[in-house]
């Protein structure tokens, strides 16, 4: 296991390097988005219509946050389960997304989408949604503004800490 700082900008770089268990604190743009958002997005593209954020290379971070207090950016942001969007990620990842964050395992039709894509999904820690707000240094509604805390956002994060649970060559912290 190794600990790497990286940048999501250059996703490219770096994603297909990554092992099961590495420790990864990272910064740059990633996006919110839970099941209502997934359909939505899943909508938009069986429309082809615009989708509120470009999926080559980005990130989804499968929370809903709360909202900001303290001076922060954006209130506690813990993960959500990860099955939930499985029906969804395939699709997401056929057009480009590189990674995704959440909690849980996943199906092994994600993981087999995973691998066919060269992307990574990362674990971050449930219950600690506090934690995490400290690392966002910016938090801007994007789409899907009636979500509510479901809502679409995109988030700047420095040094957001996480955990590659499943690897681009479809390793996985799950297996026994």
């Amino acid at each position: 296991m190794k600990e790497y700082y990286l940048d999501t900008n250059n996703i490219n770089e770096w994603v297909e390097k990554l092992e099961k268990g590495d420790r990864v604190y990272l910064t740059g743009t990633i996006y919110t988005a839970r099941d209502a958002a997934h359909k939505k997005i899943v909508a938009l593209m069986e429309e082809k219509k615009t989708l509120p954020f470009e999926l080559k290379n980005s990130i989804i971070y499968y929370a809903g946050p709360t909202p900001a207090k303290n001076n922060l950016a954006i209130g506690s942001i813990g993960p959500t389960t990860s099955s939930r969007m499985d029906k969804f990620a395939p699709l997401l990842l056929d057009n480009g997304l590189k990674g995704m964050i959440g909690k849980g395992g996943r199906s092994a039709e994600v993981v087999t989408s995973m691998v066919k894509n060269k992307a990574v999904y990362f674990a971050a820690v449930g219950g600690a949604g506090a934690l995490y707000s400290g690392a966002v240094t910016d938090c801007q509604v994007i789409a899907f503004e009636e979500l509510g805390c479901e809502s679409v956002k995109r988030l700047i994060v420095k040094d957001f800490p996480l955990t590659v649970a499943i690897d681009s060559k479809g390793s996985s912290l799950f297996e026994r």
